[in-house]
Protein backbone atom coordinates (compact mmCIF):
# COMPACT_ATOMS: atom_id res chain seq x y z
CA UNK A 1 0.00 0.00 0.00
CA UNK A 2 2.86 2.34 0.84
CA UNK A 3 4.41 1.68 -2.56
CA UNK A 4 1.06 2.39 -4.24
CA UNK A 5 0.80 5.82 -2.63
CA UNK A 6 4.09 6.75 -4.28
CA UNK A 7 2.32 6.62 -7.64
CA UNK A 8 -1.23 7.64 -6.72
CA UNK A 9 -2.15 10.89 -4.98
CA UNK A 10 -5.16 9.83 -2.92
CA UNK A 11 -6.26 13.40 -2.18
CA UNK A 12 -6.10 14.32 -5.85
CA UNK A 13 -8.12 11.22 -6.75
CA UNK A 14 -10.78 12.02 -4.13
CA UNK A 15 -10.97 15.60 -5.36
CA UNK A 16 -11.43 14.39 -8.93
CA UNK A 17 -14.26 12.11 -7.81
CA UNK A 18 -15.82 15.08 -6.04
CA UNK A 19 -15.70 17.14 -9.23
CA UNK A 20 -17.31 14.30 -11.19
CA UNK A 21 -20.04 13.84 -8.57
CA UNK A 22 -20.80 17.58 -8.57
CA UNK A 23 -20.92 17.59 -12.37
CA UNK A 24 -23.42 14.70 -12.34
CA UNK A 25 -25.64 16.62 -9.91
CA UNK A 26 -25.56 19.71 -12.16
CA UNK A 27 -26.18 17.46 -15.17
CA UNK A 28 -29.29 16.06 -13.45
CA UNK A 29 -30.44 19.59 -12.60
CA UNK A 30 -30.07 20.39 -16.30
CA UNK A 31 -32.52 17.59 -17.09
CA UNK A 32 -35.01 18.93 -14.53
CA UNK A 33 -34.69 22.49 -15.84
CA UNK A 34 -35.29 21.24 -19.40
CA UNK A 35 -38.54 19.56 -18.29
CA UNK A 36 -39.66 22.66 -16.39
CA UNK A 37 -39.02 24.96 -19.35
CA UNK A 38 -40.63 22.57 -21.86
CA UNK A 39 -43.76 21.42 -19.98
CA UNK A 40 -45.64 20.51 -23.17
CA UNK A 41 -43.02 17.94 -24.18
CA UNK A 42 -43.56 14.44 -22.78
CA UNK A 43 -39.97 13.26 -23.01
CA UNK A 44 -40.67 9.58 -22.32
CA UNK A 45 -43.51 9.55 -24.85
CA UNK A 46 -41.31 11.14 -27.53
CA UNK A 47 -38.40 8.78 -26.87
CA UNK A 48 -40.24 5.50 -26.36
CA UNK A 49 -43.78 5.52 -27.74
CA UNK A 50 -43.27 7.82 -30.73
CA UNK A 51 -39.65 6.88 -31.50
CA UNK A 52 -39.24 10.54 -32.45
CA UNK A 53 -35.72 10.61 -33.86
CA UNK A 54 -35.94 14.36 -34.53
CA UNK A 55 -36.53 14.98 -30.82
CA UNK A 56 -33.80 12.52 -29.84
CA UNK A 57 -31.30 14.45 -31.98
CA UNK A 58 -32.26 17.74 -30.34
CA UNK A 59 -32.35 16.26 -26.83
CA UNK A 60 -28.92 14.64 -27.17
CA UNK A 61 -27.57 17.93 -28.55
CA UNK A 62 -28.81 19.63 -25.37
CA UNK A 63 -26.94 17.16 -23.16
CA UNK A 64 -23.77 17.46 -25.25
CA UNK A 65 -24.12 21.18 -24.59
CA UNK A 66 -24.41 20.55 -20.84
CA UNK A 67 -21.24 18.45 -20.83
CA UNK A 68 -19.41 21.16 -22.79
CA UNK A 69 -20.44 23.82 -20.27
CA UNK A 70 -19.48 21.66 -17.29
CA UNK A 71 -16.10 21.03 -18.91
CA UNK A 72 -15.50 24.78 -18.99
CA UNK A 73 -16.41 25.02 -15.31
CA UNK A 74 -14.12 22.15 -14.28
CA UNK A 75 -10.90 22.71 -16.25
CA UNK A 76 -8.30 25.24 -15.19
CA UNK A 77 -6.25 26.02 -12.11
CA UNK A 78 -7.67 24.88 -8.78
CA UNK A 79 -8.68 27.51 -6.23
CA UNK A 80 -9.03 24.89 -3.51
CA UNK A 81 -11.32 21.85 -3.44
CA UNK A 82 -14.38 23.40 -1.77
CA UNK A 83 -14.04 26.65 -3.72
CA UNK A 84 -13.81 24.59 -6.92
CA UNK A 85 -17.05 22.77 -6.04
CA UNK A 86 -18.84 26.09 -5.47
CA UNK A 87 -17.55 27.42 -8.79
CA UNK A 88 -18.62 24.29 -10.68
CA UNK A 89 -22.09 24.55 -9.14
CA UNK A 90 -22.57 28.27 -9.70
CA UNK A 91 -21.10 28.41 -13.20
CA UNK A 92 -22.81 25.14 -14.16
CA UNK A 93 -26.28 26.34 -13.15
CA UNK A 94 -25.69 29.79 -14.67
CA UNK A 95 -24.51 28.10 -17.88
CA UNK A 96 -27.64 25.94 -18.07
CA UNK A 97 -29.87 29.01 -17.68
CA UNK A 98 -27.91 30.94 -20.32
CA UNK A 99 -28.03 27.92 -22.64
CA UNK A 100 -31.84 27.93 -22.49
CA UNK A 101 -31.93 31.68 -23.10
CA UNK A 102 -29.55 31.15 -26.03
CA UNK A 103 -31.80 28.56 -27.63
CA UNK A 104 -34.82 30.85 -27.33
CA UNK A 105 -32.92 33.69 -29.00
CA UNK A 106 -31.41 31.49 -31.69
CA UNK A 107 -34.68 29.72 -32.53
CA UNK A 108 -36.44 33.05 -32.98
CA UNK A 109 -33.70 34.67 -35.05
CA UNK A 110 -31.97 31.87 -36.97
CA UNK A 111 -35.08 30.08 -38.29
CA UNK A 112 -37.86 32.61 -37.63
CA UNK A 113 -40.25 31.51 -40.37
CA UNK A 114 -41.62 28.48 -38.55
CA UNK A 115 -41.99 26.98 -35.06
CA UNK A 116 -38.93 24.79 -34.49
CA UNK A 117 -40.49 22.86 -31.59
CA UNK A 118 -43.58 22.14 -33.68
CA UNK A 119 -41.42 20.86 -36.54
CA UNK A 120 -39.59 18.53 -34.14
CA UNK A 121 -42.47 17.32 -31.95
CA UNK A 122 -45.44 17.26 -34.33
CA UNK A 123 -43.79 16.77 -37.72
CA UNK A 124 -40.78 14.72 -36.54
CA UNK A 125 -38.61 16.85 -38.82
CA UNK A 126 -35.14 15.33 -38.46
CA UNK A 127 -33.41 18.17 -40.30
CA UNK A 128 -34.79 20.62 -37.75
CA UNK A 129 -33.75 18.29 -34.92
CA UNK A 130 -30.18 18.31 -36.21
CA UNK A 131 -30.16 22.10 -36.49
CA UNK A 132 -31.49 22.60 -32.96
CA UNK A 133 -28.90 20.13 -31.62
CA UNK A 134 -26.17 22.11 -33.36
CA UNK A 135 -27.56 25.38 -31.97
CA UNK A 136 -27.37 23.89 -28.45
CA UNK A 137 -23.80 22.73 -28.99
CA UNK A 138 -22.64 25.97 -30.66
CA UNK A 139 -24.04 28.05 -27.80
CA UNK A 140 -22.45 25.69 -25.28
CA UNK A 141 -19.10 26.20 -27.03
CA UNK A 142 -19.53 29.95 -26.51
CA UNK A 143 -20.27 29.38 -22.83
CA UNK A 144 -17.28 27.04 -22.57
CA UNK A 145 -15.06 29.72 -24.09
CA UNK A 146 -16.50 32.31 -21.71
CA UNK A 147 -15.67 30.09 -18.71
CA UNK A 148 -12.02 29.53 -19.62
CA UNK A 149 -9.78 31.97 -17.82
CA UNK A 150 -9.07 33.36 -14.40
CA UNK A 151 -10.87 35.96 -12.26
CA UNK A 152 -10.14 37.51 -8.90
CA UNK A 153 -13.58 36.68 -7.44
CA UNK A 154 -16.71 34.68 -8.17
CA UNK A 155 -18.67 37.90 -8.74
CA UNK A 156 -16.15 39.18 -11.28
CA UNK A 157 -16.06 35.77 -12.92
CA UNK A 158 -19.85 35.68 -13.29
CA UNK A 159 -19.92 39.20 -14.73
CA UNK A 160 -17.24 38.30 -17.29
CA UNK A 161 -19.00 35.00 -18.04
CA UNK A 162 -22.34 36.68 -18.78
CA UNK A 163 -20.71 39.52 -20.73
CA UNK A 164 -18.70 37.10 -22.89
CA UNK A 165 -21.83 35.02 -23.50
CA UNK A 166 -23.75 38.14 -24.57
CA UNK A 167 -21.04 39.16 -27.04
CA UNK A 168 -20.62 35.61 -28.35
CA UNK A 169 -24.35 34.98 -28.76
CA UNK A 170 -24.83 38.25 -30.62
CA UNK A 171 -21.95 37.48 -32.97
CA UNK A 172 -23.22 33.92 -33.54
CA UNK A 173 -26.66 35.08 -34.63
CA UNK A 174 -25.27 37.85 -36.85
CA UNK A 175 -22.73 35.51 -38.46
CA UNK A 176 -25.36 32.86 -39.21
CA UNK A 177 -27.75 35.46 -40.66
CA UNK A 178 -24.98 36.70 -42.97
CA UNK A 179 -24.08 33.12 -43.84
CA UNK A 180 -27.66 32.31 -44.88
CA UNK A 181 -27.53 35.24 -47.31
CA UNK A 182 -24.50 33.63 -48.96
CA UNK A 183 -26.22 30.23 -49.35
CA UNK A 184 -27.77 29.90 -52.80
CA UNK A 185 -31.02 28.34 -51.55
CA UNK A 186 -33.75 29.09 -49.00
CA UNK A 187 -32.83 27.13 -45.85
CA UNK A 188 -36.33 27.60 -44.35
CA UNK A 189 -38.03 26.24 -47.44
CA UNK A 190 -35.96 23.08 -47.64
CA UNK A 191 -35.93 22.41 -43.90
CA UNK A 192 -39.73 22.68 -43.82
CA UNK A 193 -39.79 20.11 -46.65
CA UNK A 194 -38.02 17.67 -44.27
CA UNK A 195 -34.74 17.86 -46.18
CA UNK A 196 -32.36 16.17 -43.74
CA UNK A 197 -29.35 16.84 -45.98
CA UNK A 198 -29.91 20.60 -45.63
CA UNK A 199 -30.28 20.17 -41.87
CA UNK A 200 -26.94 18.35 -41.66
CA UNK A 201 -25.19 20.91 -43.86
CA UNK A 202 -26.61 23.97 -42.12
CA UNK A 203 -25.99 22.42 -38.70
CA UNK A 204 -22.33 22.01 -39.64
CA UNK A 205 -22.13 25.69 -40.56
CA UNK A 206 -23.62 26.66 -37.18
CA UNK A 207 -21.09 24.49 -35.34
CA UNK A 208 -18.23 25.94 -37.39
CA UNK A 209 -19.16 29.52 -36.54
CA UNK A 210 -19.54 28.55 -32.87
CA UNK A 211 -16.03 27.03 -32.88
CA UNK A 212 -14.49 30.18 -34.36
CA UNK A 213 -16.21 32.53 -31.89
CA UNK A 214 -15.33 30.22 -28.96
CA UNK A 215 -11.69 30.44 -30.00
CA UNK A 216 -11.85 34.24 -29.78
CA UNK A 217 -13.52 34.11 -26.35
CA UNK A 218 -10.85 31.78 -24.95
CA UNK A 219 -8.12 34.40 -25.49
CA UNK A 220 -6.90 35.99 -22.21
CA UNK A 221 -8.90 39.08 -21.22
CA UNK A 222 -7.03 42.36 -21.70
CA UNK A 223 -9.83 44.91 -21.96
CA UNK A 224 -13.32 45.03 -23.45
CA UNK A 225 -12.23 46.93 -26.57
CA UNK A 226 -9.63 44.29 -27.37
CA UNK A 227 -12.16 41.51 -26.75
CA UNK A 228 -14.79 43.07 -29.03
CA UNK A 229 -12.26 43.68 -31.80
CA UNK A 230 -10.79 40.18 -31.49
CA UNK A 231 -14.20 38.44 -31.56
CA UNK A 232 -15.41 40.61 -34.44
CA UNK A 233 -12.27 40.05 -36.54
CA UNK A 234 -12.24 36.28 -36.04
CA UNK A 235 -15.96 36.05 -36.80
CA UNK A 236 -15.56 38.09 -40.00
CA UNK A 237 -12.58 35.96 -40.99
CA UNK A 238 -14.68 32.84 -40.48
CA UNK A 239 -17.57 34.22 -42.57
CA UNK A 240 -15.12 34.96 -45.40
CA UNK A 241 -13.08 31.76 -45.25
CA UNK A 242 -15.78 29.15 -44.62
CA UNK A 243 -17.40 29.51 -48.08
CA UNK A 244 -13.96 29.42 -49.71
CA UNK A 245 -12.97 26.28 -47.81
CA UNK A 246 -16.32 24.72 -48.66
CA UNK A 247 -15.72 25.46 -52.36
CA UNK A 248 -12.29 23.82 -52.20
CA UNK A 249 -13.74 20.79 -50.41
CA UNK A 250 -16.39 20.53 -53.12
CA UNK A 251 -13.67 20.39 -55.78
CA UNK A 252 -11.44 17.95 -53.86
CA UNK A 253 -13.97 15.48 -52.43
CA UNK A 254 -16.67 15.61 -55.10
CA UNK A 255 -14.96 16.54 -58.38
CA UNK A 256 -17.29 16.99 -61.33
CA UNK A 257 -20.39 17.33 -59.15
CA UNK A 258 -21.84 20.13 -57.02
CA UNK A 259 -22.71 19.55 -53.37
CA UNK A 260 -25.64 21.93 -53.66
CA UNK A 261 -27.18 19.87 -56.47
CA UNK A 262 -26.81 16.71 -54.40
CA UNK A 263 -28.42 18.36 -51.38
CA UNK A 264 -31.41 20.18 -52.86
CA UNK A 265 -31.82 19.37 -56.55
CA UNK A 266 -32.63 15.68 -56.27
CA UNK A 267 -35.89 13.88 -55.62
CA UNK A 268 -34.21 12.23 -52.65
CA UNK A 269 -31.67 14.63 -51.10
CA UNK A 270 -28.21 13.13 -50.61
CA UNK A 271 -27.58 13.12 -46.84
CA UNK A 272 -24.02 11.98 -47.45
CA UNK A 273 -23.37 15.12 -49.48
CA UNK A 274 -24.84 17.17 -46.63
CA UNK A 275 -22.44 15.46 -44.24
CA UNK A 276 -19.48 16.22 -46.52
CA UNK A 277 -20.51 19.89 -46.57
CA UNK A 278 -20.89 19.92 -42.78
CA UNK A 279 -17.41 18.38 -42.50
CA UNK A 280 -16.06 21.09 -44.80
CA UNK A 281 -17.40 23.80 -42.50
CA UNK A 282 -16.37 22.22 -39.18
CA UNK A 283 -12.98 21.04 -40.45
CA UNK A 284 -12.27 24.47 -41.89
CA UNK A 285 -13.24 26.13 -38.60
CA UNK A 286 -10.82 23.91 -36.69
CA UNK A 287 -8.02 24.69 -39.16
CA UNK A 288 -8.79 28.42 -38.91
CA UNK A 289 -8.64 28.37 -35.10
CA UNK A 290 -5.35 26.46 -35.15
CA UNK A 291 -3.91 28.99 -37.58
CA UNK A 292 -4.95 32.18 -35.79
Amino acid sequence: MENLTEYININSLLHSLGYVATAFIIFYLGKIIYKLLNPKINITHELIEKDNFAFILSYVGYFIGLITILGGAIVGESAGFYTDLIHIGVYGIAGIILLHISILISNKLILPKFDIKKEIIEDKNEGTGIIEACIYIANALLLHGALIGESTSLQEGLLTFISYWTIGNFMLVIAIKIFTLWISFDVHKHIEKDNVAVGVSFGGAILAIGIIIMNALIDPFIDWTTTLIDVSLQTILGIILLPIMRFLTDKILLPGRKLTDEIINQEKPNIGAGLIEAFAYVGSAILITWSI
